[in-house]
């Protein structure tokens, strides 16, 4: 990921999935990125690290964001077999948005942190019960968020990129600052 910003060539690589389901993939309902960037601005170069089948980064681009769409698995979107918790710090002033494998979250969380430049952002799409847990509680210590925008209305995460019925879980989007320290603000949205 040395030289990450050749973003027309991953933008243009068309490859297919296979077996998504038994990698935890719930895509992001793209109304929830919109609702996002009416929130928060974000550096013009973004990193989608699990780009799925591009939900998240095409309403960035469509918003005029160069997106570096990656994935650990081949879902016909983006580059395919990129591990993000391999990566390395690239050069280029970008941020990271993605709705991360929930069972990965934490780890998602920590590498981006190690791998934006200080003063950039990371936002994550993630379930509000992140807020818990005792394996999270030094993360949230050490790097506690800018931001949580709560979603008051529910939004979706499709399993397998198939949106059905309602969601069952609340959502909300976990906005970090490399480098902040300080009290972390609750919002509502939507």
């Amino acid at each position: 990921m040395k030289d990450w910003i050749g973003n027309s060539h991953f933008r243009n690589c068309n490859l297919r999935s296979q077996n998504a389901e038994t990698h935890d993939y719930y895509a992001t309902e793209p109304k929830a990125t919109e609702l996002l960037l009416d929130l928060e601005t974000f550096n013009h170069e973004i990193w989608e690290p699990a780009c799925g089948e591009g939900h998240i980064s095409k309403v960035l681009e469509e918003h005029g964001y160069v997106v570096l769409s990656t994935d650990l698995i081949d879902r016909g979107y983006g580059l395919g077999g990129v591990n993000f918790l391999e990566a390395e710090a690239g050069e280029g002033n970008f941020d990271i948005i993605t709705n991360p494998p929930y069972k990965y979250a934490k780890e998602f969380v920590e590498k981006a942190l190690e791998i934006v430049p200080v003063g950039n952002k990371v936002a994550m799409f993630l379930k509000l019960t992140f807020l818990e847990g005792k394996g999270r509680r030094e993360l949230f210590r050490n790097n506690p968020p800018l931001r949580v925008y709560v979603a008051s209305a529910r939004l979706q995460c499709g399993k397998n990129g198939v949106f059905e019925g309602s969601s069952m879980a609340a959502y909300a989007w976990f906005i970090w600052q490399n480098g902040y320290i300080g009290p972390c603000e609750l919002r509502w949205f939507n």
